[in-house]
């Protein structure tokens, strides 16, 4: 899986404020509006109604928001580091400062599982996650994700 292709350095921003999970998941889709030409409106309905099914915080202060949109032709995604960790209601209740954010159509449902493995396997990576949260600078951050992920 070739994560550089799904996760682009001009989609990965450090620094974002969002006071809670919903917030947060409106920020996550405004960005995502803004890198993929999709509406807010439909990526915002679509990432709200996965996180009612269950929380998508993996935990470690990891969160992988993930949903199907109708107009996405392929797996994009968004690399974020929040401002201060927040309650994303993690399965280990550790507040949430990583959000891998993975949108997908409907046609691409079977790969998208691939995706979310090959991002869960990069962020259980030894030293990755702290490397990640040592980072400085957007490309810092995206480096330390992104290295060694092209498998």
């Amino acid at each position: 899986m070739n994560l550089p292709n799904i996760i682009r350095p001009e989609h990965t921003f450090i620094g974002v404020s969002a006071p809670t999970k919903w917030r947060a998941l409106q920020t996550i889709a405004d960005k995502a509006a803004k890198a993929f030409s999709v509406d807010g409106q439909t990526i915002l309905k679509a990432l709200e109604a996965r996180e009612k099914l269950g929380s998508t915080g993996i935990g470690n202060g990891i969160a992988i928001p993930h949903a199907a949109i109708d107009a996405m032709t392929s797996p994009r995604g968004l690399l974020i580091r929040f401002a201060q960790p927040l309650d994303f209601e993690a399965i280990d209740d550790i507040p949430t400062d990583i959000a891998v954010v993975l949108l997908f159509g409907e046609t691409n449902r079977g790969e998208y599982l691939n995706v979310l493995s090959a991002i869960a396997r990069r962020l259980q990576s030894d030293g990755v996650l702290a490397a990640m949260r040592k980072a400085r600078t957007v490309d810092e951050f995206y480096s330390d994700f992104i290295a060694d992920s092209r498998v």
